[in-house]
């Protein structure tokens, strides 16, 4: 089991709160990638769990159901609750939901349980509130994403600057013994520069470490040896995410 600081983790998204939805090109399209993965209709009650914002839930809400928006950021809450994106909303842990079993037909989890100290855990929480055949719908990241980032610095210094996320074989390992199924999307966004696609990760709050490592702001040398190093693609500073999609069915 990773350990996780989920205070500290409540604390970096809440402070990208408002700038979010200026910087959630990944989320979009890979949001876009787990909705056409699911390939479904309506469902009545729906849990968007690690809603940020709220644009998922918001989404949801607008097919008719009813949802209800959990978070760890009391401030990503705000946000959501500011859009009118839910019908109730909840200040909560994904590995400890506390609500009753069997209460959603859907439960959604989109790029939220990276962030969780035990997947299985987590998966169970979500498997447990979903109601006989219901769906829990979830999104998370590979460990081979941001290849160009973890490249790039490795010009400057040895420490981690990604958090290291879990191999396929891995996540599907949490889902061992439930009907499930999986799909994986690349998707890779193009920036001017090393400190734009830097930027970008701050601005949706993914920029604690699970190490907990703090560093000192970027000197004007480093930032050169960056640029220098990080590997281009049509003249422009690439992110490259590998999703993994999952769809498990609650019997």
């Amino acid at each position: 089991m990773t350990q996780v600081n989920k205070q500290a983790i409540a604390t970096a998204f809440g402070r990208a709160a408002q700038s979010y939805s200026q910087h959630d090109e990944l989320q979009r399209r890979s949001a876009h990638g787990l909705k056409a993965f699911l390939d479904a209709g309506r469902f009545n009650a729906v849990l968007d769990a690690g809603c940020g914002p709220g644009a998922n839930s918001r989404a949801w809400r607008e097919t008719g159901s009813h949802v209800t928006a959990l978070d760890l950021s009391a401030q990503m809450l705000e946000q959501a609750r500011y859009q009118q994106a839910a019908d109730d909303y909840l200040v909560a842990d994904i590995e400890a939901i506390p609500l009753p079993d069997a209460q959603f037909d859907l439960v959604w989890s989109h790029l939220a349980v990276q962030w969780c100290a035990s997947l299985p855990q987590a998966l169970r929480e979500l498997y447990r509130v979903t109601r006989p055949g219901g769906i829990v719908a979830f999104t998370t990241l590979l460990d081979n994403s941001l290849p160009e980032l973890n490249q790039a610095w490795r010009a400057v210094d040895e420490q981690p600057h990604a958090n290291r996320f879990l191999s396929q074989n891995e996540v599907e390992s949490a889902m061992a013994g439930w009907r499930f199924r999986a799909t994986t999307q690349i998707v890779t966004l193009g920036f001017t520069d090393a400190l734009s696609a830097m930027r970008s990760l701050k601005g949706i709050g993914a920029t604690h470490l699970h190490s907990g490592r703090a560093r000192k702001p970027l000197t004007r040398g480093e930032l050169n040896r960056l640029e220098l190093t990080w590997p281009r693609e049509r003249g422009e500073f690439p992110l490259s995410y590998q999703l993994f999609h999952g769809i498990i069915e609650r019997e």
